[in-house]
This record gives C-alpha cells, structure tokens and sequence, in this order.
C-alpha cells in the first residue's frame, strides 16, 4: 500500500510539472515598449498667451528643458548672429538618453524603462507637506505646480537674456532688446503691428526702478507681465486692454465694448468650464451689466485704466490660474475615492496623469501600466 501511495504522489507531481510547464506564462506576453516621447511644448515667441503644459516630475522637467536648450541654441546662437528663424532645428525629433541626466538612471528598472512608482514614492512627501498627513491636497499640489512653472519661466528668461544682453553686464536696455522679425520687416500698417509689448511704455513700465535698464526680475516681468507685482506694468496691462478694447478710439471703455470682448474672459476666468455656446447673449447682459456698474466707481459709464485694474488677473491670467486648473485636473481624475484628495496609492494607480509625456501620443489603451514599475 505504501509503494502504490508513492507512485500516485510521483506521478501527481510529474503531472503537476508538466502542466505548469506548459501553461502560457504571464512573462511571456510580449509587452509594448514605450519610449520616452518629450512634448514638443517650447516656442520661441516668448509673448505667445498660450498656456504651456509645465511636467509635474522635476526629472522630466530637467530632460525637456536640457533639449530645449540645444534646440534654442541651434535656433539663436549657431544661426544668422542671433537672428531667428522658423524651420525646425535638426536635432528636434531626437530623443535624450537617460545617461545624459544627474539622478535619471536611478530611476529606471531592469528593462531601462522610467519606472514610475519609485519616482511617484520619491515625490509624494516634497508635495504633501502642509501639513505632511499622508494626503496631497488641492493646494498642495497647486502650491508644487506652481514651483515647477516657476522654474521653467525663470530659466527660459534667463535664456532670452543671454539673447538681448549686447553688452553682456547682467541687464537690458531698450536699445538691446529687439523686437521679433515680423515686427521689423513690417510697416505700421500691418497686421498687429501696434501691438504694445515691444514698446517702450511697455519697457519702463517694468522697469521697477527707473535706472533705464532691466534685471533678470524686471526681464522676467517684461516677458511674463501678466504673473508681475508692479504696479507700474499692472497699470500698463490695463492701458493695453483699453486701447485693444476701445473701438471708437474715445480712450475709455463703454459698455457695449466691455459685453463684447473683456466681460467673456472675465466669466469663463470665473466658470472655467463654460460653454459660451450654451448661453444666450440676452441672458449674459445683465450680469455683465452688474459688474460693470461695479468697475464703474466714478459713475460716468466708462471704464478707464484705474478702474480695470480689480479683473486684469481674469483678464491675463497667471501661472497660479493654470497650476490650479492643473492640480484641479489631477485629483478629478487620480482620485479613486473621491474625498478631494490623493494617496499616494491613489497616485500610483494613475500614473498616466502625472507622466503623460512618457506615453507616446498614439497610444489609445493605457490599462497595462506594470512596464513602468
């Protein structure tokens, strides 16, 4: 009875053997390899109002920003004595290797793929950090947003300023900024010609101190006047939106010029959301008449520079408006529990949200995520 019982186990055991060893196993399923795919979001008109996407990964943020710069480099410094031109730069399709970035191969894994949970685990407690509870709020992660466009802006300024600074001694001066080309191969009779930002009202409104020449700060706020404190460019923001909003040119913004133009911006700033096409114009009027009135201090029926200046962040909004938007949009879709918060788990689950440059555009299913851990 004894060597029947063995015989059974030996052979249940070389049944067993081979049954495993000829099931499909789960590591034989070929998996799609990603590549690392940049976004192509630089462009090289510095007044350009379209809001650029800013990486939410410091590490990726860092490999955009080195290519960009030798894009940058190719465009201004190895071309015409620093004129710009508009066909692609050779090297603009290619792709950066990690090697090329201080920390990037730490965080690839044995297949040489990002791997996205050993980032997401690195970065949870840099962004929950007020307080550091385990969750990242909505203003937590606006807070870390708004820190990573910061730095983009910055370098990118730094970046023109090596461009415009002539003389090389830390500043710039009217003289040595120069306009686009378009602006200097036109005559005032052009399309756009009289748009403002070149000008040099535009130029000593940022420049806070008067002395005749810009800082990096004062560059900074000239190239990005609508995330400025001064005063001074605040004052000429609104000079600028009622000489584009003034169509008969009386220097004052009537009604019918407000309904038609500022007061659009200002609502769709408030109800980010919004479809103007579900909304009748007859039903707009009376709110756009309230807030009139209430722009209106002095009562003339005008709106005149001054009185402006409480909506000119709704009318430019700054970097802190689009971080939210950014922030509000990470947690709407990461967060599984819907408490208005995210866990680290929960950022994990969604790793598409927050790397979205490493998918490749025409990648439509994003379910298999394992090649990234």
């Amino acid at each position: 009875m004894g060597k029947a019982l063995v015989i059974i186990y030996i052979t249940a055991a070389v049944l067993l053997l081979f049954l495993i060893s000829h099931c499909p196993s789960p590591s034989n399923k070929p998996k799609r390899h990603r590549r690392l795919k940049l976004r192509s979001n630089f462009t090289f008109d510095s007044h350009s109002t379209h809001y650029e996407h800013i990486p939410f990964d410091p590490l990726v943020a860092q490999i955009e920003r080195q290519r960009e710069d030798k894009e940058w480099e190719k465009q201004y410094i190895d071309t015409h004595h620093h004129e710009l031109i508009h066909e692609p730069a050779p090297g603009q399709e290619s792709q950066p290797e990690w090697e090329d970035f201080m920390d990037a191969e730490d965080y690839l894994n044995d297949e040489h793929k990002f791997n996205v949970t050993d980032r997401l685990v690195s970065l949870f407690p840099k962004i929950d950090v007020n307080p550091s509870d385990g969750f990242v709020t909505d203003h937590e992660l606006t807070h870390w947003n708004l820190e990573q466009t910061r730095k983009e802006v910055l370098h990118r300024t730094q970046r023109d300023m090596e461009v415009h600074d002539k003389n090389h001694d830390g500043f710039v001066s009217f003289h040595e900024y120069e306009p686009p080309n378009w602006v200097r191969n036109s005559d005032n009779t052009s399309f756009g010609y009289d748009m403002g930002w070149w000008k040099e009202d535009h130029f000593n409104a940022s420049d806070i101190d008067g002395d005749g020449l810009l800082n990096i700060t004062e560059f900074n706020d000239f190239l990005h006047p609508a995330d400025t404190t001064n005063p001074k460019l605040l004052h000429w923001l609104c000079k600028e939106e009622i000489r584009e909003r003034d169509s008969d040119k009386d220097g004052k913004v009537n009604f019918n010029e407000f309904f038609h133009g500022l007061f659009d911006l200002v609502r769709n700033y408030d109800e980010e959301s919004h479809d103007t096409s579900h909304h009748p114009e007859d039903s707009q009027e009376s709110p756009a008449r309230k807030l009139f009135a209430e722009l209106d201090k002095d009562g003339d029926g005008y709106l005149s520079e001054a009185e402006l200046l409480p909506i000119i962040g709704k009318l430019h909004p700054s970097e802190r408006y689009y971080a939210k938007q950014q922030a509000d949009y990470i947690i709407q879709q990461a967060d599984a529990d819907k408490d208005g918060r995210l866990t680290l788990k929960e950022m994990i689950g969604s790793p598409y949200v927050f790397y979205s440059a490493i998918f490749n555009e025409d990648d439509e299913d994003y379910e298999d995520h394992d090649e990234f851990r």
